[in-house]
């Protein structure tokens, strides 16, 4: 799940913090140990997905679902699926 300002925008608009998501996912070094602005939640390298293997990821940066599906297929494979917010909500 890679971090976009859209994203961002969604959680602070909707209250979703570390109550409910525990950390999100970047490929970009430069963002990996920082907080989302507002919420707090931690960015960590996607690897920490197949660490963490968690049953459900809310996919931020839908508009390029297609890619980072195929990024995590392995994750997917695992049995770990997708809950795109945008354009309308459907769990992958």
């Amino acid at each position: 799940m890679a971090l976009r300002p859209r994203g961002s925008t969604l959680l602070n608009y909707v209250g979703i913090g570390t109550e409910l998501v525990d950390f999100v996912v970047d490929r970009n070094v430069h963002k990996q140990g920082l907080l989302m602005p507002g919420v707090h939640i931690p960015i960590r390298d996607p690897s920490a997905l197949l660490e963490e293997q968690p049953d459900y990821l809310l996919l931020l940066a839908w508009n390029f679902k297609d890619e980072i599906l195929a990024q995590q297929e392995e994750y997917r494979q695992r049995g770990g699926r997708f809950i795109v917010p945008i354009p309308r909500p459907e769990v992958l």
